[in-house]
């Protein structure tokens, strides 16, 4: 997975997958994180869930985590602050599947 420090922290790519069973990391795929989410992609509940799983994860506050670009695309930008490399790679290892 590629990450890129920012002024707020690091960011990186994720390729979500709405309309899940549940929502959970699955992995890496094309240099992305592989989300699914149990929320359907209406009125923004996709994004929601995918912030609220992710500061879940990365044991953040949602404030936190920031969809920084992709708003109304599966393939979306986020930034998360208050981590460094090693811990965020970490945990989301940790969360794989899970």
């Amino acid at each position: 997975m590629n990450l890129r420090a920012t002024a707020q922290g690091l960011s990186f790519a994720v390729h979500a997958k709405p309309r899940a069973a549940k929502s959970r990391v699955v992995g890496v795929r094309d240099g992305a994180l592989e989300v699914q989410l149990a929320a359907p992609p209406v009125d923004g509940a996709a994004n929601a869930e995918l912030v609220r799983l992710l500061a879940h994860v990365l044991g953040v506050p949602k404030r936190d985590v920031s969809l920084v670009r992709g708003e109304g695309s599966r393939h979306k930008q986020v930034g998360v602050a208050g981590l460094d490399e090693a811990e965020l790679r970490a945990r989301l290892e940790a969360a794989v599947g899970g």
